[in-house]
Formats: structure tokens, C-alpha cells, sequence
């Protein structure tokens, strides 16, 4: 259970003791004292109509519509003291399911410019995983909430969609690209299900919502610089204009990072900029965000199991062009298999997100969202390697037959592999909310346009003028296969809140899900250049991912002022993935006679998800223990129609990839368990801490076509049955510190439960102080972060297979440190 929020007067005790980085949430959570009496009023009518994120919300108000981190204000203690340093870390939303959050504060602490889902792994049921840090690397990482995965699960940021979060781009974009870590001013997750308006057709699971900051309601700025191991270079700076009339406010920011990966000579990082508008009016709100980021994250590749037992990274050679020509005509090379290195590999991805979104009041109990949006993404994977990998010279040869190949790609024994992404998506999603009596009743609608492309390309590689992972590939030699997407998203969505009593609120409703794809093929694989050779790329057509009634219902009951019990129901579908050849889609067929089939008899994955717990929060004077707080949750999930890809040969090169059918292979039950408290003791310590259990398992046995593989009854793959999480926290004045403890426990790797990653433990340290009172810098933070502290070597991420007997993993990051020094004023 979160550290819930307690009274006002102990907000304005948290920003007098944190001040500026708090300043980011502070403007969503109250009304500006504006200089005219016209501001005042508008800001005062709006506080009457609209509950701000922060707000506290009474005992009584348990609606599913309440504001996401509306909580039940805590009585303070007898005797106790508001002009305290006691800080609240998670916030736990008094909603019908279990949702609970981070806020800015937190998520800097953790390191600054962490990516906000890393953040929120502390949360209980939350597993995610990568190999650096911040949790910035797209090819590295994974997410698993209550045995699904990240591809199942939903994402948006100030309620505009993310996509699936799949790492070949087809439908959105990571939240660290859509939004600078810093501006974040809160990231929630709600682990079972998400709520009807949540604008996704993947999250089968929970959904992940990200808020990004207001403007500051004063003129101010913010300098920051993050210096750490292996030559990490972070700035952030941000400008907020303050209110410049009428209830105008914006901010304009910028944020850079480079850092050399820990094990190989590439270089992560790239350009950010964010800026905002927000105007306020009697009864509007305008608000318009932009985001532009041109990134690139150069990849590690993972180290194939158990061949590789033994070896714990396995880097690129890029710049090293000596040894690399030495490399590849070495036995260390031919003797390495699967595990051969590349000369380089990286993920390119340059984004434009841009929303307007319009608030209007029509009267105290009728209220009107809308949101305009677009987002435009150019990408590409790119891969240097060697032209003898496994199925190349079968590819290459049916292009380029009787050729040397080694001369036709540029005499190096190398070549330059590309898959390269355009997404251009655009939308409008608008809610009308209605209380009428005891009953607030919304309708929603959602609408989404998206087309992109996907091709795979290979192009030459000659050491007299070579590639590198930064730089866009011209004039390729094969263009292999290219896939174009036209989806059409319709989501609807009415849900009644029925305030039975005082104490007690029922809701109900239901959303519609309607999605429409037509995938073609302007470029088809040339024949005999796939595995296995009789393999082809099918022209396509259109598929439907349809279901008009998806219900929701949810009950809270406040037992008491201090105990409350939820529950909620709710069934979920996952649209088809718009993705071509090798990726488990209908388009990645290996005829069009199978494509016709799944496009007339496929059916999407659906969930029904069943969660209830019990909430509590209570000051007490048990010596040194003064305050805690805690949720238990159980629940369950029945995922029907599992889809997975089931590869037609044994090739086990990526490279190539090989032909794929998309099956249908039964269920998925999971059961689990969540449970977190905080404890406080007294004003400068605190002890937050989750434990999550989980068992999720296939319910079927599937056959490949030549052979029957044994999943009934085996573990879900990736996802740990036991989860710890904790955070102690001291704060003493303007010092801050906190040990942060993760245990990850034993992750099965292939289907059949023959192979594991074994459990592991992980610790963190930040500490901080905030210097008031230098001349024209208002305040002057300093902040150093530990991370791995006991520089452990494990496995991150995981990639599962089908078959048993092997499996890809990724390696953990060593200790690093870091120091942020940040300037606000």
C-alpha cells in the first residue's frame, strides 16, 4: 500500500521542504493566486468544478470517475507536527481496481531521466527489465504486469495513445521518447484493468498513464547537469514564461544525454525538446503539448543460452575497424556460433508527437473532454554483420545467383542490414461527463488513423568508406520486402457511477473496440530468399479485430474512515499487431490461402480480469511507528486465445528470420497476489515495501505441424512468481536519502519450463540536499544516485523460445554513479 496524501497544510510542508522539483506537481494540485481579481475568480470557479490530480478526495467520493490521484485525506496524529519532512512516495488512487502511482519527485530521485516505466517498477506486480540504467534501451527491455507482457498491456500520456510499445515501431512510441523525464509530473499503473476511457486496443492487462507537467504559474527556469560513469552527460534545461495574461502559461524545455554503453564503444543518447501552452478560463481549459526527440540507443546483442554459459556480454566491435577485419577471419569468430559478435547494431528513432486538448465546464455537472493529436516517427533497426551468418549466403545468392558476394557488398565480408519504420498516425478522442444526482454517467468516443510502413533492406559495406550506427542508410542493393499498414481505430465507451450511499458507489459499462486493417505488399521477398526456401511474403488484405460489447463492473465500499474494500470485472481484447513477415500477424503468413483463413476464422486475444482488495490507512503511537498504510489485492485472469507465431523450420538465426503461422494455442490462467505498505516513523523515516505473487500458466498443449509441444500446465514464461520490492526513506531538512532494494525471483525461459534465469537481488542509493539562499539561484540541489550497488551479474531481459533447450538473455549493468547539480529558479 502507498503513502497516501494527507492534509493541505502537509502538502505545503512537502514544498516548503522540497520546493522546486515539487513546483512540477504543485501547478497541477493549486489554484494560482492570480494578480487580478478576474484570475482569481477564474481559478477559483474551476477548483469548484474540476478535481486536480493531487486533490484530496472525501471519504464519500469513491467514484470510478474521481481524478486519478484523488485520495482519502488521514486525521492527523495528536500532537504532531504539519511543519515536517515526511514525504509521501506512492500514491494510491480509492478507485474500484487497484491503481497506485509515482510522482516527479520519486521518479528523479530514482535517477534523473530515468525512464518513467523503470520508475514505476517499484510498484507491486511491476517487473520490468534492461540493461542500462535508466531503462532507456527499447531493444534490451522488458515489462511484465501480472504475466503480460508490455505488447498486452496499455499506454498513453495525458490520455493520447502510445502504442503497444513493440520494439519494431508500427503503432506508437516509448513514453521516454514522447515525453523528457523531467516533465513528468506523475506515472501511474493500474495492474488489472484499465479504465473504459483508457485509449488502447492492446491492453489485454493494466495500463500505464504518464502526466506530463503544467507550466509553472510563476516566471522561473530550471538548470540541471548529470555527470556519471562511463562519460554520462545529461542536461536538462526548462523555461516557464509564468502567467503572461488571461491565464496563459508555458514552458519551453530541452534535454540532451550521451553516454558510452558500459561494454562496447557506442554511444546512447540523443536531442529532446518539449514545450507547452496551457490556458485557463472561467470555464476552459486549452492546453497544447509538443514533443520532438531524435534518438539513437546502440544495441547490445544477448547472449544465446547455454552455449554461451560462461559469457556474460557479448558487445559490438564498432570503431575498432583493426580488429574487426582481424575478427572475422578469426577462429575466435567461427568457435563463437550463435554468439558471434557484429560489428555494430542500434535502434534509430526520431519522433513528432504534438496534442491540443480543450476542457470546457458547460455548467457545474456537465463536463466536455477533447483531444486532437498526431505523431509522425522515422526509424530504422540497423545491424552490420558478417555475410556468412546462417541463411545469409541462401539469400543473398537469390539476388545476386553466381556472384561473388563478398564483392558485391563491398569486399569487407560484411553487410549493412536495415529494417526500416514509418508511422504517421493521427486522431480525435472526446468524453462527456453528466452528474445527475447520486449517478454521474460518461460517454466517450475514440477515433484513430494510422498508416506505416516497414521494409527490410540491405545495403553494402566497404571498409574504405564503412557504416556507422548513427547515420541513415542510402541506396540499398536488396530491397527485401516492404509492408504498408492502413488502420482504422473506432473505441467507444458508456459507464455509469451509481452513488448508492454515503459509503457505498457501484459502476457499470461498457466499451466497444472496432479495428480495421488493411496490410498490402509493394515489395515481396524474392522467391527462394527466405527460410525455408518454398517460403514467400503474402500480399495481404484486410483483417478485423472486432468486439462491440467489452463490460466493466467495479463496486468500493468504505467500511470505515480508515478501511475500504474494492472490486472490480472487466473484459478486454488486444487488436491483430500490424506487422509483416517473421512477427506473429496474420500478414506474416506464408500464403495467402492461410492469410484468407485467419482473416475469415482468426480471433483476437481477449481477457476477463477479476481483481478485489482491501485498503487501509491509519496514524498511530506505536513508539517510534507513527502512520501506516497498506492494500492487499488478489486476483484473476483468464486469457482465451493466445496467438503466438510458431516458426515452420529450426533456423536459428534472427538474421534471416524464418516463415512463421500464426496460431491460435488455448488459455491462460493466472492467480495472484499484491500486497504494500508504507510505514512512517515519525517526521524523518519512512519504510515502503511490495510483495507480489503470481502464478500464471498455459492451460493447453500446441502442435508445430511436426510435433506436439507439452505448455499445459507450465509456467508463463519471463514473469516471476515472487516479486520484493522497498524503499527507506530519511529526509532531515533540505537532505534527502534513500536505499531502494529490488528481488526478482526465478523466471522461466522456454515454454516447456526446462530452462530458468535464476533469481536475484539489486540495490540502489540516492541522496540529495537542497541549498537555499544563494544569491539569484533560489535554490541549488545536489544529487548522487548509486545504482547496482553490489555491482550483482545477472540477466535482465529475457527472450523466450518455444522449443526447450535454449534461450536468449541479456546482461544487468554494473555499479554505476552519478551527480546531478540542478539550478531552479
Amino acid at each position: 500500500m502507498r503513502e497516501l496524501m494527507t492534509s493541505r497544510a502537509r502538502r505545503l510542508a512537502m514544498l516548503s521542504a522540497f520546493c522546486a522539483p515539487l513546483a512540477l506537481l504543485s501547478s497541477l494540485t493549486s489554484a494560482d493566486a492570480a494578480s487580478s481579481s478576474t484570475s482569481a475568480k477564474r481559478h477559483t470557479t474551476r477548483a469548484k468544478n474540476t478535481t486536480s490530480p493531487a486533490a484530496s478526495l472525501p471519504a464519500a467520493t469513491t467514484a470510478s470517475t474521481a481524478p486519478r490521484l484523488s485520495v482519502k485525506p488521514v486525521k492527523q496524529v495528536a500532537g504532531s507536527t504539519t511543519a515536517s519532512g515526511v514525504e509521501s512516495i506512492v500514491a494510491t488512487a480509492r478507485r474500484s481496481r487497484s491503481e497506485q502511482s509515482l510522482g516527479h519527485t520519486q521518479i528523479q530521485r530514482i535517477l534523473p531521466g530515468v525512464n518513467p516505466i523503470k520508475a514505476l517498477s517499484m510498484l507491486p506486480g511491476v517487473i520490468y527489465e534492461d540493461a542500462d540504467p535508466w531503462g532507456n534501451n527499447e531493444q534490451n527491455a522488458s515489462l511484465y504486469i501480472h504475466g503480460f507482457n508490455q505488447n498486452q498491456l496499455g499506454f498513453t500520456l495525458d490520455g493520447i495513445p502510445l502504442g503497444d510499445q513493440s520494439y519494431g515501431n508500427y503503432n506508437g512510441l516509448s513514453p521516454q521518447r514522447a515525453v523528457i523525464s523531467e516533465n513528468i509530473a506523475n506515472a501511474a499503473v493500474a495492474t488489472g484493468a484499465g479504465s473504459l476511457g483508457t485509449a488502447s486496443t492492446s491492453n489485454l492487462g493494466g495500463t500505464l498513464e504518464f502526466t506530463s507537467s503544467d507550466p509553472k504559474r510563476h516566471a522561473g527556469g530550471q538548470l540541471s547537469q548529470t555527470f556519471g560513469s562511463w562519460s554520462t552527460f545529461r542536461t536538462f534545461a526548462r523555461i516557464d514564461t509564468g502567467e503572461f495574461g488571461n491565464g496563459n502559461y508555458a514552458y519551453v524545455s530541452w534535454a540532451r544525454q550521451d553516454a558510452r554503453a558500459w561494454d562496447f564503444a557506442g554511444h546512447q543518447g540523443g536531442n529532446q525538446v518539449n514545450a507547452k501552452f496551457v490556458h485557463e478560463g472561467l470555464h476552459d481549459k486549452i492546453s497544447w503539448f509538443f514533443d520532438w526527440s531524435d534518438k539513437v540507443e546502440p544495441n547490445e546483442d544477448g547472449i544465446v543460452l547455454p552455449n554461451g554459459y560462461g559469457t556474460y556480454v557479448r558487445p559490438f566491435i564498432y570503431p575498432d575497424a583493426a580488429y574487426a577485419k582481424k575478427y572475422f577471419n578469426s577462429s575466435a569468430y567461427t568457435s563463437a556460433g550463435l554468439n558471434y559478435r557484429n560489428y555494430y547494431s542500434a535502434a534509430q528513432r526520431r519522433d513528432f508527437l504534438t496534442y491540443l486538448s480543450w476542457n470546457h465546464d458547460f455548467n457545474s455537472h456537465l463536463h466536455l473532454n477533447t483531444k486532437f493529436y498526431y505523431h509522425n516517427n522515422t526509424g530504422e533497426g540497423v545491424v552490420a554483420g558478417p555475410i556468412s551468418a546462417a541463411g545469409l549466403p541462401t539469400l543473398f545468392s537469390a539476388y545476386y545467383p553466381g556472384q561473388n558476394l563478398n564483392q558485391v557488398f563491398g569486399g569487407s565480408g560484411l553487410a549493412t542490414r536495415t529494417t526500416e519504420y514509418w508511422d504517421n498516425r493521427g486522431g480525435v478522442m472526446s468524453s462527456l461527463r453528466y452528474e445527475l444526482g447520486a449517478h454521474t454517467i460518461e460517454v466517450g468516443g475514440w477515433y484513430e488513423r494510422n498508416n506505416n510502413t516497414q521494409a527490410r533492406r540491405w545495403y553494402p559495406f566497404s571498409w574504405s568508406d564503412p557504416t556507422t550506427p548513427y547515420q541513415r542508410q542510402q541506396n540499398a542493393l536488396i530491397d527485401q520486402y516492404t509492408n504498408n499498414f492502413y488502420t482504422n481505430t473506432w473505441v467507444t465507451h458508456l459507464q455509469d457511477t451509481w452513488k448508492v450511499s454515503k459509503n457505498f458507489t457501484l459502476n457499470a459499462g461498457f466499451k466497444s473496440e472496432l479495428v480495421y486493417t488493411n496490410g498490402t505488399l509493394p515489395v515481396a521477398a524474392k522467391a527462394g530468399s527466405l527460410s525455408p526456401s518454398t517460403a514467400i511474403t503474402v500480399p495481404g488484405g484486410t483483417v478485423a479485430a472486432a468486439k462491440p460489447f467489452l463490460p466493466s463492473f467495479g463496486a468500493v465500499w468504505n467500511i470505515t474512515p480508515n478501511e475500504q474494500w474494492f472490486a472490480n470485472i472487466q473484459e478486454n481484447m488486444r487488436s491483430f499487431q500490424a506487422t509483416g513477415y517473421g512477427n506473429a500477424t496474420a500478414w506474416g503468413a506464408t500464403s495467402q490461402a492461410a492469410f484468407d483463413n485467419f482473416a475469415r476464422n482468426g480471433k483476437p486475444e481477449t481477457s476477463w480480469t477479476y481483481e478485489t482488495g482491501l485498503r487501509t490507512h491509519h496514524n498511530v503511537n506505536l513508539g517510534p511507528l507513527t502512520g501506516i498504510q497498506a492494500q492487499a489485492e488478489y486476483y484473476h485472469v483468464h486469457f482465451s486465445n493466445r496467438l503466438v507465431a510458431i516458426s515452420t523450420t529450426q533456423v536459428l538465426s534472427s538474421i534471416v528470420g524464418s516463415a512463421t503461422t500464426l496460431a491460435n494455442v488455448g488459455s491462460v490462467s493466472t492467480d495472484g497476489m499484491d500486497f504494500s505498505f508504507t510505514a512512517q516513523f515519525g517526521d524523518h523515516f519512512s519504510l515502503y515495501n511490495a510483495l507480489s505473487y503470481n502464478k500464471s500458466v498455459y492451460n493447453d498443449n500446441y502442435s508445430t505441424g511436426t510435433s506436439l509441444v507439452h505448455t499445459a500446465n507450465k509456467n508463463v514464461v519471463g514473469t516471476p512468481d515472487w516479486s520484493e520490492k522497498f524503499i527507506a526513506t530519511t529526509n532531515w531538512g533540505g537532505f534527502s536519502g534513500q536505499f531502494i532494494g529490488e528481488v526478482i525471483g526465478k523466471r522461466f525461459t522456454t515454454y516447456t519450463n526446462d530452462m530458468w534465469a535464476s533469481p536475484y537481488a539489486m540495490f540502489s542509493m540516492n541522496a540529495g540536499y537542497a541549498i537555499h539562499g544563494i544569491p539569484h539561484i533560489p535554490v541549488l540541489r545536489v544529487q548522487g544516485n548509486i545504482t547496482n550497488l553490489t555491482n550483482v551479474k545477472a540477466w535482465s531481459t529475457v527472450n523466450a523460445t518455444q522449443t526447450s533447450g535454449q534461450f536468449t538473455a541479456y546482461p544487468i549493468a554494473p555499479r554505476m554513479f552519478f551527480l546531478t547539480l540542478s539550478a531552479e529558479w
